[in-house]
């Protein structure tokens, strides 16, 4: 893992810095056939036993989930992170088994979806049918620390226009079932399918968000009112607002600046949505658009800028971004993490770009999955100078 240029700092004196969760979802892969393994039961009791409830199974048996405890500073997720990665690769390690994390599996093997024993995945699996086949998808969530509610719908609706965005940064699924989609984020696409996924409504209250939450609800295109899985929700059991669009990343320094800027964005909306700033009414048929060009071209294409309709490129969005949250990120101390990560993605490309690379080797999907292993392990890929 490249360390050398975090840059990061203690947040200033006084700051009230909101604290932050994230979730990973990774793949459990065979070494020698580099395919997906239904092995969550064997793996998470050697994984548990060293971090506890840190580590859970996912909504198929060939993923493992592994969270962090509420964190401050960014060394401190930095090393929550690692910890928590560390405990999941070695219990794989111990089954002959590795840990990968991209967003969709890329060998063959492995659907139909082998799907956890849980009443909620079984629901799933009743309502969506088919739908869910091939549903093995490996996500990055992140929390962060918002307790008023109405307050964090307002905040959502502030949130909306940068989605895109974020998925293209951390577009990390080119390939699915042992071909490459042309894709960045083929997650991003396969969850369009879904009436209960992607980008969340806008909505004037909480009373709104929650009549539409039920609406959905009643109309089976969602399974629980009170469990949205929209890309930004209120987490239904934690007093956070829940930002869950963006792959999962091999590179933990990347996953801290990401979370250390989502955090920025969070508290920037909340200061607007204080003053009674209820957020822009973006297009919802603009927001999803925005989302599939941010699929398919990641952060090497442009995108269209939902608050503008402007195409613009990723790097140039990305940059607005950051001038937009400047405030928060040097309150918190977090400016030269996020720095460096533009830089990472300057010189290397996001994921899709890191996995295609593998591939143009000669070494063909395998070398690919390969690839992701040992960056997992690794806790972060191994960039090369530049």
């Amino acid at each position: 893992m490249n360390t050398q240029d975090q840059g990061s700092s203690s947040p200033a004196p006084g700051a009230h810095v909101p604290t932050v969760g994230v979730e990973e979802e990774y793949f459990l892969i065979h070494p020698r056939t580099r395919q997906l393994e239904p092995a969550s039961a064997r793996v998470l009791p050697r994984a548990s036993a060293v971090v506890g409830d840190l580590v859970s199974g996912e909504f198929t048996q060939y993923q493992i989930e592994g969270k962090t405890p509420p964190c401050t500073a960014t060394e401190e997720l930095r090393k929550e992170l690692t910890r928590v990665r560390a405990a999941a690769v070695t219990a794989a390690r111990e089954e002959d088994l590795r840990l990968c994390a991209s967003g969709t599996p890329v060998m063959r093997g492995g659907v139909p979806a082998d799907i956890g024993d849980h009443p909620r995945y079984r629901a799933g699996a009743d309502q969506y049918r088919a739908m869910l086949d091939d549903f093995a998808l490996s996500a990055l969530h992140v929390h962060v620390h918002l307790p008023d509610r109405e307050v964090g719908v307002l905040v959502t609706n502030h949130l909306r226009p940068w989605l895109p965005l974020l998925v293209a940064m951390s577009a990390n699924s080119p390939f699915h079932q042992g071909r490459d989609t042309g894709y960045a984020s083929w997650r991003a696409v396969m969850r369009s399918a879904f009436p209960c996924l992607g980008p969340p409504p806008y909505a004037a209250s909480l009373e709104e968000h929650q009549r539409l939450a039920e609406a959905m609800a009643a109309s089976e295109a969602m399974l629980e009112a009170g469990m949205p899985f929209w890309d930004v929700r209120l987490n239904p059991r934690l007093p956070t607002l829940e930002i869950r669009t963006m792959d999962v990343l091999p590179d933990i320094d990347d996953t801290v600046a990401l979370t250390s800027l989502i955090r920025a964005l969070v508290v920037t909306a909340e200061a607007k949505a204080v003053r009674g700033d209820p957020g822009p009414r973006t297009s919802g048929e603009l927001l999803r658009a925005a989302y599939w060009r941010a699929a398919r071209d990641g952060w090497s294409g442009a995108g269209v800028d939902a608050l503008s309709g402007q195409i613009l490129p990723a790097p140039v969005q990305a940059g607005r971004l950051v001038a937009y949250v400047r405030p928060a990120l040097e309150e918190f101390g977090d400016m030269g993490e996020v720095t460096a990560f533009l830089r990472r993605l300057t010189a290397h490309g996001c994921g899709a770009s890191r996995q295609r690379a593998a591939a143009a080797t000669g070494a063909g999907p395998g070398g690919v999955v390969d690839s992701l292993v040992a960056a997992t392990a690794a806790a972060g890929w191994d960039h090369p100078p530049g």
